[in-house]
């Protein structure tokens, strides 16, 4: 039976890398299982839309198959995705528009304090990383 799973990632990704993948397992996981899920980043868990920091992830996990790069692709094509635009500039210094982060814009529904409460409150299950 499918359940309603909100997955947020916060916590700086650069203080427990293998904590980021793990829940980035989790997520890609919940999807390919069937389940309804939304990820929000934000704070530091935006660093996890920065491409120069996934390679830094795959290196840490150092497979000899892309795993975080899998991961993220069945996130953004199997999740709805929040995030934080406010976290994005505080933490990469990007802007909206830029374009520069793994997902585009347009496939992020921006949000911040009130998408959080909404998302968890109307889930099943959430996950915090």
């Amino acid at each position: 039976m499918s359940k309603s799973i909100f997955i947020k990632f916060v916590s700086e990704p650069r203080n427990d890398p293998i904590k980021s993948i793990v829940g980035l397992a989790c997520a890609a996981q919940a999807i390919n299982d069937g389940h309804n899920v939304s990820v929000f980043f934000a704070a530091a868990g935006t660093r996890l839309l920065d491409s120069n920091y996934l390679e830094e992830l795959e290196k840490e996990l150092g497979a000899d198959v892309p795993m975080v790069a899998n991961f993220m692709n069945t996130i953004s094509s199997g999740a709805t995705l929040y995030c934080s635009f406010a976290s994005v500039k505080a933490v990469l210094g990007y802007s909206e528009g830029d374009e520069a982060l793994v997902v585009s814009d347009d496939q992020i529904k921006w949000s911040g304090p009130p998408g959080v409460i909404s998302l968890a409150t109307a889930s099943e299950i959430q996950l915090t990383y």
